[in-house]
């Protein structure tokens, strides 16, 4: 098998072992991976419109509109319609706020547990690494 074909079969397979072991780290609150995702990037930018969500987490739209509308039913954001109705502002609830530091523990455990598996050094240049090649590709992606 051609070597780049084995690293980035080993990079989705890593993917989705770390998903996994989120998920399973989440289990005892009933959300996902995917819904936790979102709740991170509201909690850390305040609102934002899907498309934002969609873009900055590199995912398409789809995705993100039926994991927002999960988080609706379980009262964890609100849609607000925007200045454009076309968009919704999405909103972190006041549930969902006094739910973030117990579902951010897990997700810290969740991920400790994962790094203590690695020297510190190593990882800390995994992350250099990781951070560089994504802002390649995001500049790449602006170009085009």
């Amino acid at each position: 098998m051609n070597t780049t074909h084995e690293l980035f079969h080993s990079i989705q397979q890593l993917a989705r072992q770390f998903t996994k072991h989120l998920n399973t780290a989440l289990e005892p609150f009933d959300i996902y991976s995917s819904e936790w995702a979102i709740l991170f990037v509201l909690k850390k930018n305040g609102p934002l419109t899907q498309k934002e969500i969609a873009e900055y987490l590199s995912i398409e739209a789809p995705p993100v509109t039926r994991t927002v509308k999960k988080l609706v039913e379980k009262k964890y954001v609100l849609q607000v319609k925007g200045e454009d109705k076309r968009t919704n502002k999405v909103f972190l609830t006041d549930v969902a706020l006094q739910k973030y530091e117990e579902w951010e523990v897990a997700v810290l455990q969740a991920n400790q547990e994962l790094l203590a598996q690695l020297p510190v050094d190593s990882w800390v240049y995994l992350q250099q690494t990781i951070s560089q090649w994504s802002q390649s590709l995001a500049s790449k992606e602006e170009k085009n």
